[in-house]
């Protein structure tokens, strides 16, 4: 079982910042990669940006060179770094534990609106 308890959602005005937190907890050593999701309203869940347990990292088209997916293993949080919020960004984030295709957790989900 993997626990994630997402923060730092909130409101903020285009071309802004916001960072995500997920801390972690549980049988970490399965987790082989951690990510990001976003759902808007009326869409599909998609993902933004991903880290394997080697630390490679990925990135959907449109929040590339916007928005840094890291880790802090010492105290299992990962983190999502938003800059130049768009309007176009405002979803529910979700923070995602890959153990295998069919095995997945989720947290509970953070709020980002983007508006002025």
């Amino acid at each position: 079982q993997v626990q994630l308890v997402e923060s730092g959602g909130g409101l903020v005005q285009p071309g802004g910042s916001l960072r995500l937190s997920c801390a972690v907890s549980g049988s970490i050593f399965s987790i082989k990669a951690m990510g990001w999701y976003r759902q808007a309203p009326g869409k599909e869940r998609e993902l933004v940006a991903a880290i394997t347990r080697g630390g490679t990292t990925n990135y959907a088209d449109s929040v590339k060179g916007r928005f840094t997916i890291s880790r802090d293993n010492a105290k299992n949080t990962v983190f999502l770094q938003m800059n130049s919020l768009k309007p176009e960004d405002t979803a529910v984030y979700y923070c995602n534990a890959h153990i295998s295709p069919i095995n997945n957790y989720w947290g509970q989900g953070t709020q980002v609106t983007v508006s002025s």
